[in-house]
């Protein structure tokens, strides 16, 4: 772990090749070039996810002077990082929402956050963000439910407790994608390998066309089987955190390093204080005492100068205040180059939401949010492809791309008395409740609202008509037919 830590960590290499198409004839040329590139990763993603574990530097500490006192103090703060940033980003679950306004379209985008609900989505998220953030990617491997296609094929009516596609989320340690090194880039060949209990490694590869298992012998890949598929693109697909693919807490390294030593030396210098030396001025004893007692932390000292005899106790303590203001800048530090907020608080006669936000360091963990929130809806956007054609071979969906939005949903809930003015200023200006539900943000899925919002005001209107109808009706039965009107008599 020692000479890992000596490494430099700028992120994760992305791994080209220069063939356009992999077919049986390169692939195994394409994948052991690769793998030189891979090795490099998966160590550094191995160190950087036992790093997060509590595997950290401070473990491998020797201390020249006063070895038994050695204390290894590990302050975690990456298992704080990475917590804190995938509970933000998917502390509630992603939701596909509507970009159009027919009913067929929300009808479809149901079912789809129907089937994500089966398989678990959610939890998949949550394991899918955990690695982003703790080595700068990660990836999904979306595929078809085959007896869930052969049931549709049958005529059988499938299982309605499962989806018409499954999804796994992929050690990166032992996965990894390969691009095209030509303008577009695009994914040419999906890897994931596993070392089974013999020692032997086997190797699942995935083209925009075939599927491919490789095994080694000697350094040489031989093909042992191969199959025809037509999802027509790599079903592994890469969620890079970055563009350079540095995880969360890899760029303060050496701040989260440096933490642990100032917590190791403060508990090494009250253990010091309370293990004091003893040191003994012109005393004389026995060999086996002497022993006995400088193992205890005794140091004889003789001195020609005077002949007076002394005893005393050799202790400095450490100045705890001016270590403890360096620990707090070292976190400060690492809380603001991680956009992460601090827990210093305060108090403030202008202590309004948003200065809080602004104060605490919120605004800049929602803006880190954000900007990681671009790079998953992109990655997500190739997984829905798939995840479509899928369901167009099995239940038809009327869905394509254009027409699914993700929604993260972890803010939807603030600001409620701000959102709801704003959109009841709008409906009372007349503008439509579709454009009123998507400029307030009032709602998670701004059609879906609209959609629901309308309907009952057009039921709303049907019942009060019925209402005015029944009163009237009413009025009329206890009117007599042949009323006389009040004044009648007196005119006559």
């Amino acid at each position: 772990m020692a000479e890992l830590a000596k490494t430099s960590y700028t992120g994760r290499s992305k791994i080209y090749c220069d063939e356009k198409e992999i077919t049986a004839e390169n692939v195994a040329a394409v994948l052991s070039s690769a793998l030189q590139f891979h090795a490099t990763n998966s160590t550094q993603i191995n160190y950087l996810y036992n790093y997060r574990r509590g595997m950290q530097p401070i473990l491998d500490r020797t201390k020249a002077v006063r070895p038994e006192i050695c204390n290894k103090i590990v302050e975690n703060r990456a298992d704080e990082i990475v917590s804190f940033k995938t509970g933000y980003l998917c502390g509630e679950p992603l939701q596909y929402v509507s970009r159009g306004s027919t009913e067929a379209i929300s009808a479809g985008i149901q079912k789809l956050n129907d089937y994500m609900m089966l398989i678990g989505k959610a939890s998949l998220d949550k394991k899918l963000a955990e690695w982003m953030y703790t080595c700068g990617t990660g990836y999904r491997i979306t595929l078809p439910n085959k007896p869930y296609a052969k049931n549709v094929e049958d005529g059988i009516k499938p299982d309605p407790d499962e989806a018409p596609f499954r999804s796994f989320m992929l050690d990166p340690r032992y996965s990894f994608v390969v691009y095209y090194s030509g303008l577009d880039e695009r994914a040419v060949l999906g890897v994931k390998y596993i070392t089974k209990q013999d020692k032997s490694v086997i190797y699942s590869a995935w083209t925009e066309s075939e599927y491919f298992e490789l095994s080694q012998t000697d350094g040489a890949f031989a093909i042992t089987y191969k199959e025809s598929h037509a999802y027509r693109m790599v079903p592994i697909v890469e969620y890079p955190l970055n563009s350079m693919r540095l995880g969360a807490f890899e760029v303060v390294l050496g701040l989260l390093d440096a933490i642990n030593t100032v917590h190791s030396n403060r508990i090494d210098g009250i253990e010091q204080f309370i293990q004091s030396l003893i040191v003994l001025y012109n005393a004389e004893i026995d060999e086996a005492t002497a022993a006995s007692l400088r193992a205890a932390g005794l140091i004889q000292l003789k001195s020609s100068e005077t002949l007076k005899s002394d005893i005393k106790i050799l202790s400095e303590t450490l100045d705890q205040m001016n270590t403890q203001t360096l620990v707090d800048y070292m976190y400060q530090t690492v809380l603001d180059i991680v956009g992460m907020p601090n827990r210093n608080g305060g108090s403030s006669t202008s202590d309004t939401g948003l200065a809080v936000q602004l104060r605490d360091g919120w605004s800049s963990a929602e803006a880190r949010a954000k900007s990681d929130e671009i790079e998953y809806k992109d990655a997500e956007l190739k997984s829905n492809k798939l995840v479509l054609r899928f369901m167009r071979d099995t239940d038809g969906t009327p869905l394509s791309l254009s027409d699914i939005e993700t929604k993260f949903t972890r803010r939807i809930y603030e600001g409620l008395v701000a959102k709801s003015q704003v959109y009841a200023t709008l409906i009372a200006s007349g503008v439509p409740p579709k454009l009123a539900c998507v400029v307030s943000c009032l709602f998670s899925d701004p059609a879906d609202a609209a959609k629901q919002i309308e309907e009952f005001a057009v039921q709303k209107k049907a019942e009060e008509a019925a209402a005015l109808e029944a009163q009237a009706k009413l009025a009329q039965a206890k009117t007599p037919a042949d009323a006389t009107p009040k004044g009648a008599d007196a005119n006559a």
